[in-house]
Parts: structure tokens; C-alpha cells; sequence
């Protein structure tokens, strides 16, 4: 990740291994489009499911949200294909039980 990079994004917990692959793929992909990346898991439970949780800069994410970064996102996995194996993609919002990745997570 480049300097750049790492100061637009101030995410304190970071993904590894695969996870952190496909969120370097996803990430710039989110930003050009409004969207924060809060987290990115591979799950093997039932198959392969991508978990792509994300927010708007205000935090809320709609219906319609999750069905834009999902079609934004696709083609940059298609196109990088991180994934050996078929899979399934979930994009959601954080929700209530929100991962807390960011310093301003941790602030009222």
C-alpha cells in the first residue's frame, strides 16, 4: 500500500493473508464510488462466501448501496480473480454489531 494510500485510509485493524488481497483490490473500487471498505472476509462455511461489509462516509449504507458496490466490485474481482475457487459475494452494512476498525469508531 502506498503512502498515499495508507493516510486516506484510516482503518486500525487490517485484513491479512487472502482477506488483505482482495481488500487492496475492493478498497479504491469503494473510494471512487463514496464507499468505505470496514471489513473483508473469505468464510468457507457452505461453500466460499466473500463478505465485503462497507459504509458511506456518514456510516449508513442502503439496500441499494449494498447493490452498487456489489456491481462495482464484481468486475474488479473478475478481472484480478484473487479467488481460485467458485464463490459466493455478500456485500452488507456494518449493522449493530459492527466491527470497529477505525479511531472514529471508538469516539461518541
Amino acid at each position: 500500500m502506498t503512502a498515499a494510500a495508507s493516510e486516506a485510509d484510516d482503518r486500525i485493524v487490517r485484513e491479512s493473508g487472502i482477506d488483505a488481497r482482495i481488500a487492496l483490490i475492493v478498497q479504491p473500487v469503494l473510494k471512487a464510488i463514496g464507499f468505505r471498505l470496514v471489513r473483508v472476509q473469505l468464510t468457507g462455511q457452505n461453500g466460499l462466501t466473500l463478505q465485503i461489509m462497507a459504509e458511506r462516509e456518514d456510516g449508513t449504507m442502503t439496500v441499494e448501496d449494498c447493490e452498487e458496490v456489489s456491481r462495482a466490485v464484481s468486475p474488479a474481482l473478475d478481472v484480478e480473480d484473487p479467488i481460485e475457487k467458485a464463490y459466493h459475494l455478500e456485500v452488507s452494512s456494518p449493522g449493530i454489531d459492527r466491527p470497529l476498525v477505525r479511531k472514529s469508531d471508538f469516539t461518541t
